[in-house]
């Protein structure tokens, strides 16, 4: 009969020690779902408590302080008490560091047998391994923080130029990042509620030998910085086996030209939805800049940019790096890359205007400046100067043959629809890029504006619902026919 007793006391204290451990497994570690078992399994309430009384987990049980403070201060390890019917059991329970030790508390009217004693000592373990666990995590996340806040505010910094003070914070903890000159700009694109897991699967592909960043302006998107090709390569085969993933990339630039790269790889990223591989870099298509003679386009921004020529460096450098990616995005998303408010970008184009005598508002001139700015951008050396003096027009640039048979080419890829999305995209264009103006000229809804503009984007493989360099594009391309009047600079 002993024999029999025995085996069903330890069947029973296996089952319960079987199901107090599966809370020690990843998907089950939970203090609140521990105190509610330990509450179900000894019929009680229970409690966990801080030293200063706050509440941790479980449901709270009226103590006594002073003998609570004794048992989280160590000069007693458990104490037992009998209670008007209530029969409470207290467990010092260490926490990891400095933090002072917590108590567990469990109260029941029944008195505690060697089966609730067992039960509630062994819980008390199993909680301190949480606690110790659970800071571990914290820690390990706050570390995991706080680098990503550096590697934006790395990006952030070689986004206004300031590549000096870029090397000097990533020094400290990747030696070795950005010990290059050039660079190139990647965008990958997933899932928003993929993005953290991807981007850490981007550090691990990388070896961190690339600046990974979690975009602050679009939450689909990781930003990569790439001095390594070896490292693309990686992430290249990354993207291309994950579905979802699309990669735009830029031209290698110098990191001083990380927000013109950027803009590239934002570009680039617009192709990448339309090809099979889901990958493309802004190099694989003609784009204007690089159909026209360098030295006259050379001439020609030089002289729009120059009266920024006597500012500060930095301030120049900022206002350019601003204006480049409030062209290319919203005031708020630039905003948001730059770690500035958009007032902030609002105000330093305001000035940008005011010093080049622009009007951002018209839309053929923020595709001119637009084109300046990538065309400085874009030069590894400066054009030898004409042997003459020339003061090279933007009606010169346009009236160049290459580009207006490149503008003729693109644009003929629309006359195949019925729809003659050519002559909608026209209008819209004409309007400023607002539907309900481009209706009221054509004479039809709105929404079918915007339905020829966005059925021309898989056809010219470019983004023009969104302003950015597939927009200007298509702009410079309607300028160069004189399918939209010259814009005033």
């Amino acid at each position: 009969m002993a024999g029999r007793g025995s085996g069903a006391r330890d069947c029973g204290r296996s089952a319960w020690a079987e199901e107090l451990l599966g809370h020690l497994r990843p998907t089950g570690r939970d203090l609140g779902r521990v105190a509610d078992w330990l509450a179900r399994t000894v019929d009680g309430a229970v409690c966990l408590r801080g030293h200063d009384g706050t509440l941790l987990a479980g449901r709270p049980v009226a103590l006594d302080d002073a003998l609570a403070a004794d048992v989280g201060a160590g000069r007693i390890a458990s104490a037992a008490v009998e209670d008007a019917g209530r029969h409470l059991r207290l467990v010092r329970v260490e926490r990891p560091g400095p933090q002072p030790a917590a108590v567990l508390a469990v109260s029941r009217t029944a008195p505690f047998d060697r089966r609730a004693f067992d039960i509630v000592t062994h819980t008390a373990a199993v909680v301190e391994l949480l606690l110790g666990a659970g800071e571990s995590a914290l820690a390990s996340r706050r570390l995991e923080r706080a680098a990503d806040d550096l590697r934006l505010a790395i990006l952030q910094l070689l986004m206004v130029e300031d590549t000096v003070s870029a090397r000097r914070v990533a020094a400290g903890l990747w030696p070795g990042l950005l010990d290059t000159d050039t660079a190139r700009v990647y965008v990958v694109e997933s899932r928003p509620e993929d993005r953290d897991r991807f981007a850490e699967d981007c550090l691990d592909a990388t070896g961190e030998r690339a600046l990974v960043v979690r975009c602050p302006a679009v939450d689909a998107h990781v930003i990569v910085v790439v001095p390594d090709d070896a490292a693309a390569e990686r992430l290249h085969a990354l993207v291309g086996s994950r579905a979802g993933t699309f990669l735009g990339g830029s031209r290698r630039h110098s990191l001083a030209r990380t927000a013109t790269a950027y803009g590239q790889a934002v570009s680039a990223l617009a192709v990448a939805r339309f090809r099979p591989d889901k990958a493309a870099l802004y190099a694989e298509r003609t784009h204007p800049e690089r159909l026209l003679d360098p030295r006259a386009l050379h001439t020609w921004a030089a002289r729009l940019l120059s009266p920024l020529d006597g500012l500060a460096h930095h301030t120049r450098a900022e206002l350019l790096a601003t204006t480049r990616l409030g062209l290319e995005f919203t005031a708020v998303s630039a905003a948001k890359v730059l770690g500035v408010s958009r007032n902030t970008v609002r105000a330093r184009m305001e000035r940008v205007e005011g010093l080049l005598g622009a009007d951002f508002s018209d839309l053929g001139v923020r595709a001119a400046v637009h084109l300046a700015l990538n065309s400085q951008a874009g030069l590894t050396e400066q054009p030898p100067p004409r042997q003459e003096p020339a003061r090279t027009a933007f009606g010169d640039l346009l009236a160049d043959p290459a580009l207006r048979t490149w503008s003729r080419a693109l644009l003929a890829l629309l006359d195949g629809d019925g729809r003659d999305l050519r002559r909608t995209l026209r209008a819209w264009l004409a309007a400023g890029a607002n539907a309900e103006r481009a209706a009221q000229t054509l004479g039809v809804h709105a929404q079918t504006v915007r339905d020829h503009v966005r059925g021309a984007e898989p056809v010219l493989q470019r983004q023009l619902l969104a302003s950015g360099s597939d927009l200007y594009e298509v702009v410079l391309a309607h300028l160069a026919l004189g399918d939209l009047p010259p814009p005033v600079l």
